[in-house]
């Protein structure tokens, strides 16, 4: 069978897969590596682990493939957004890679708002003014070592350094990485100049823009250490979350995809670049012609998993001995399956690492507000996946006030796997939800852009017909309403106490660094 590799970049894994035509999985491999987090708001990553995990990847899916008798006709490449990397001129790094994760910027994020500029920028570029951004990470380089700054010869990120360890390339970066830097103007498609001015850095020290669609070559010792021909084309690819879309099969127009991992985002395909006057949606692109809308939330799985620690110690079915997290996790989602819709009137702000969609206001901290002594752990649990929903459900509403209507959703990722999960996410969007089969959505997105590439997919919308979904869940009606009756207190209860956490972060004690930490995206 003629396959292709899709290698997706992620914060603390490479995924490598291998995909025949019709998205058929052939291959898959998972290469770790630690998030560090070296001082309090700080996340970053070495950036000799990403790329020696992108080789290790090509080589372990080329060789499975081998051994199956497929033949490789493509590589293709998929990297998550917002990081940040100095460069030399090769294109080698000189430091750290500063992840979406690092907060270290939200002064100068919070100046920027407040100067008035922030909408104008977000409206130009796609981008949030928020410390995710390389945007504002570059201006907190320009403050703290403008030497440093303007001296580095290449300001980069995942993909630029992903491209320059594995081809015989320039100093180049796709498209749909390029639109979420918030350096970029998504509408003239060319670096901006007072983003540019803001950062403090030239245009010749950032990556030339090409097509997600454009074509390089292996270099001679990956494609020889992996067993490829040298002539097996390397697809730039675009960035995780719009091909994440195409991976689900959440292209047509009214389909919206879900994820709903560590963190969770809702996205949606539209034919041209898309900016909400309230930004409150980023915009980046999937190829020059389709464009990805949507919003990031920091808090998904991960609100559970910190409920299995903060109040299952001890927790211990019969029979449970010697239970991992992801069993833990399961029993609790179990336990809280039976609370009934509201969590009886408990309302959970979980934002346990601050949060970004709709409002992009970095300080956010979670909170639970109703609280009564009949709550108890399965109420906590429960509070805390419906108050992860609800913020996805601000997200959609800020497409309605778009007019970009929603009529379907495809869901993917390990939280997905729940049926308590997807029953709340139904009810919160009010939308059917198909939770989709595909173990590495966006490994496939990026071979499903490679197959695009080379011809054989001229429509994007006809990969909805090759990616299977399982699980169909409706949502109910009653469910539907008591949500949309109590989402206008979360937003009203997550705007009232931000001075009343800004207060509290002056009084508490800053945590003590942890140099191997492995955080999720």
């Amino acid at each position: 069978m003629d396959v292709v590799i899709g290698i997706d970049t992620g914060t603390t894994a490479t995924k490598g897969i291998a995909a025949g035509p019709g998205g058929e999985l052939r291959a898959l491999t998972s290469v770790h590596y630690p998030l560090s987090v070296p001082g309090p708001g700080r996340a970053e990553i070495d950036p000799g682990h990403l790329t020696a995990a992108a080789v290790k990847a090509i080589t372990d899916v080329a060789a499975e493939c081998a051994r199956n008798g497929d033949r490789v006709i493509a590589v293709s490449l998929s990297s998550f957004l917002h990081a940040l990397v100095p460069m030399d001129a090769g294109g080698r790094p000189l430091g750290a890679v500063i992840t979406w994760a690092d907060g270290r910027s939200a002064e100068q994020c919070e100046r920027l708002v407040a100067s008035g500029r922030g909408k104008e920028l977000q409206a130009r570029t796609g981008t949030p003014v928020h410390p995710m951004s390389p945007l504002t990470k570059l201006a907190w380089w320009g403050e703290h070592d403008p030497g440093t700054l303007r001296g580095t010869p290449r300001w980069g990120g995942v993909k630029e350094l992903i491209v320059a360890a594995l081809a015989d390339a320039p100093f180049l970066v796709d498209l749909s990485v390029a639109s979420g830097t918030g350096l970029y103007d998504i509408h003239t498609r060319r670096w901006d100049d007072e983003a540019l001015e803001i950062a403090g850095v030239r245009r010749e020290q950032l990556a030339e823009v090409v097509p997600t669609v454009h074509q390089l070559r292996l270099r001679a010792d990956v494609a020889a250490a992996a067993g490829l021909s040298p002539d097996v084309p390397l697809i730039i690819g675009a960035a995780d979350g719009p091909l994440a879309n195409l991976g689900v099969g959440a292209t047509p127009a009214g389909v919206a995809a879900v994820s709903l991992g560590t963190s969770g985002a809702l996205r949606t395909v539209v034919d041209r670049p898309t900016t909400d006057a309230a930004g409150r949606l980023f915009c980046y692109a999937l190829t020059e012609d389709r464009w990805v809308i949507g919003g990031a939330v920091n808090n998904a799985g991960s609100v559970v998993r910190w409920a299995g620690q903060a109040f299952a110690s001890g927790f211990e079915r019969p029979g449970a001995e010697g239970e991992d997290a992801d069993e833990r996790d399961a029993a609790l989602l179990e336990e809280a399956a039976g609370v009934t819709v509201g969590s009886e009137g408990l309302l959970c702000l979980p934002y346990l690492l601050g949060e970004r969609a709709p409002w992009w206001r970095p300080g956010m901290r979670g909170a639970y507000l109703g609280l009564r002594r009949e709550h108890g752990r399965p109420h906590l649990v429960r509070a805390a996946v419906e108050g992860v929903c609800q913020q996805l459900a601000l997200v959609r509403d800020s497409f309605d006030a778009e007019g970009c209507a929603l009529t379907e959703i495809r869901a993917t990722g390990g939280a997905a796997a729940s049926e308590l999960w997807v029953s709340v996410l139904a009810g919160a969007l009010d939308l059917p939800v198909s939770v989709s089969e595909t173990p590495e959505g966006t490994a496939l997105g990026a071979c499903l852009l490679a197959r695009h590439a080379l011809g054989e997919l001229p429509d994007l919308d006809d990969a909805a017909a090759l990616v299977p979904t399982g699980r169909h869940t409706r949502p109910d009606p009653e469910a539907a309403a008591l949500y949309r009756r109590l989402r206008p207190l979360v937003e009203r209860s997550a705007l009232a106490v931000l001075d009343v956490v800004a207060e509290l972060d002056k009084l508490a004690p800053e945590p003590l660094p942890a140099t191997e930490k492995a955080v999720g995206a």
